[in-house]
């Protein structure tokens, strides 16, 4: 532990500025968070979520935003920012989704904004009340969910009719086979993650 730790606790450590994401645009720009670390957490960097909210860009406000293995929720809470009309955001881990719950309070946006503690699988096994227009998917890079969680989306009804989805993986590895109604919109990489941008229609 580094001198200017000694006699803080861990939470004490969190908000000394160990683990921070920060708000790239919107009206919460250069607002700064902490998150809680965990196991295959990475939040996206600025410039690759600068790079996302450009491809979105006409998209985000008012939408429906759902932000799978939100970890710290960067992404979510910076589609909150720039306009999303609702959010939910879903982590399992528990720590994590109680931090993330706390900052969305301290922005005072808990009327559009929600965390759910839940594993995303089950989740989506369920049918939502409303299908979401944006979809981030970034999970961990080990875990190898992407199959699942992209079938599950268009078998149970959480997408809308042209709705965007958001994904990243280990750039080392090919794409996994995606539903064939989702169109490629824009990609990019940087670092050891790719960056996709998909559209669905309802021709399938």
């Amino acid at each position: 532990m580094p001198p200017c730790a000694a006699g803080l606790r861990r939470g004490e450590l969190i908000l000394a500025g160990v683990n921070r994401v920060r708000i790239v645009a919107g009206r919460h720009r250069g607002r700064r968070l902490n998150f809680v670390p965990g196991r295959g957490l990475r939040p996206t960097p600025d410039r690759v979520r600068e790079t996302l909210f450009n491809w979105l860009q006409g998209e985000i406000g008012g939408a429906r935003c759902l932000d799978l293995f939100a970890g710290s929720g960067a992404l979510g809470v910076e589609a909150v920012s720039r306009g999303a009309g609702y959010l939910l955001a879903v982590e399992q881990n528990r720590a994590a989704a109680q931090r993330l719950r706390e900052n969305i309070e301290l922005l005072a946006e808990q009327a559009i904004a929600e965390v759910r503690q839940d594993d995303a699988l089950r989740l989506l096994r369920r049918t939502p009340r409303e299908p979401f227009d944006i979809v981030f998917l970034d999970p961990p890079f080990a875990d190898d969910l992407l199959p699942q969680v992209t079938e599950l989306l268009e078998a149970n009804a959480w997408l809308g009719s042209d709705a965007l989805v958001y994904l990243e993986q280990d750039a080392q590895h090919e794409l996994p086979p995606l539903p064939s109604n989702w169109g490629m919109l824009k990609s990019g990489r940087a670092g050891q993650s790719a960056q996709y941008l998909l559209r669905r229609s309802n021709s399938g």
